[in-house]
């Protein structure tokens, strides 16, 4: 059927929006696709070097929010399980008032994971900085990957691609409502991102700095 009214420069652009929109899925399709074999169940994990707990938002009066709560409480899990005998909690801490870190640290203390088995990462702005300074900083070469399951797929894509060897578990341990369909639309366009910067211009984080081996004691981290 012919459509009246649009001219070659406006079907131009219809093809160009559709092939468009068709690269943006297809880009979608394979980093899920390639992540996917990595997430497992907790009993079928190898051991690694670390946890990486990716950190999420944090209320204005200290309290975690519910996916990040489930987060660290998987990675609590975990770690007791003996998957990894260290923690690395990474998330924004960039201003004095906003500290996702600090509040992820102190909980595990509180569950009894003593100081020097939790690092933290305070300029993990993102999930690409958050993956890229866990190899170039904290030295990890083997990973086990927390967060919810339509986020991991890209943090572990994101792992595999910066040379780590990376497995994924799910957090999903509640019903986050209807504002994960705005996660899920969001995380399209963030696949396609991540997949530009670890795939091809591995750019490099805000911040770097002197390394700080997860092997050793996660004390050194500590700022308060």
């Amino acid at each position: 059927m012919k459509i009246k009214g649009i001219n070659k420069a406006g079907k131009i652009a219809i093809v160009a929006a559709f092939l468009i929109l068709s690269a943006v899925l297809t880009v979608n399709w394979y980093v899920k696709y390639t992540a996917k074999p990595y997430i497992v169940d907790s009993e079928k994990l190898p051991p690694a070097d670390a946890i990486l707990v990716l950190g999420a938002y944090v209320f204005p009066d200290g309290t975690m929010s519910p996916m990040l709560a489930d987060r660290i409480d998987v990675g609590y899990e975990l770690y007791q399980m003996g998957k990894a005998p260290k923690i690395l909690v990474s998330g924004d801490h960039g201003r004095q008032d906003y500290d996702e870190v600090n509040t992820m640290k102190a909980y595990l203390k509180n569950q009894g994971i003593p100081s020097q088995n939790i690092f933290m990462d305070h300029a993990g702005f993102s999930t690409y900085e958050s993956i890229y300074r866990a190899r170039d900083i904290f030295k990890v070469k083997k990973v086990i990957i927390v967060t919810q399951r339509y986020h991991l797929l890209r943090a572990v894509f994101i792992a595999r691609e910066l040379g780590i060897e990376a497995y994924g578990v799910s957090s999903d341990l509640h019903n986050y409502g209807s504002v994960m369909f705005n996660y899920e639309i969001r995380e399209i366009l963030a696949r396609n991102k991540d997949f530009c910067l670890s795939k091809f211009l591995k750019s490099e984080p805000t911040f770097l700095g002197d390394p700080i081996p997860v092997f050793g004691d996660g004390r050194v981290t500590d700022d308060i």
